[in-house]
């Protein structure tokens, strides 16, 4: 024999009923999972990016001495292709834009920083140095 439940929970339905239309779209974001792991030699921070370039990421160290990774990636330049023989019926590319500060320990060699995209993932490697300079200095990094 099945339990039946009965709830009063009726008026949280009618709100997502609402809110889920064409009227208001509900947005689905996630952050992007970050790994970070440590060696006598450097730090490795390690970024899913399924689907992205390097074209699509903008790595610098701000006047904070933090790391900043932007990632954005648009879906424009293949829309204009297929507009004129394709007709949707449903559709969720999107335009998908992503920030996230790293504070860098203080042993960190800011001029040897490198990124890579490779597999799905970026991955920005630390050096260490041994003595720790402390030089308040703005940098932009390249993604290879």
């Amino acid at each position: 024999m099945r339990q039946i439940t009965r709830n009063n929970y009726w008026l949280p339905e009618i709100f997502n009923d609402f809110i889920d239309n064409t009227w208001m779209p509900k947005t689905k974001t996630t952050a992007p999972a970050i790994n970070v792991a440590e060696s006598e030699k450097e730090y490795i921070v390690e970024m899913a990016a399924p689907g992205m370039a390097k074209e699509d990421f903008n790595i610098q160290i701000n006047e904070d001495n933090d790391l900043v990774i932007k990632m954005e990636k648009k879906n424009e330049a293949n829309e204009d292709k297929k507009a004129a023989t394709t007709r949707y019926l449903r559709r969720e590319f999107s335009y998908c834009k992503f920030m996230q500060t790293l504070i860098l320990p203080e042993d960190v060699d800011k001029k040897k920083i490198a990124a890579k995209v490779e597999n799905g993932i970026l991955t920005v490697t630390l050096p260490k140095i041994k003595a720790k300079e402390e030089a308040k200095v703005s940098q932009q990094i390249t993604v290879s």
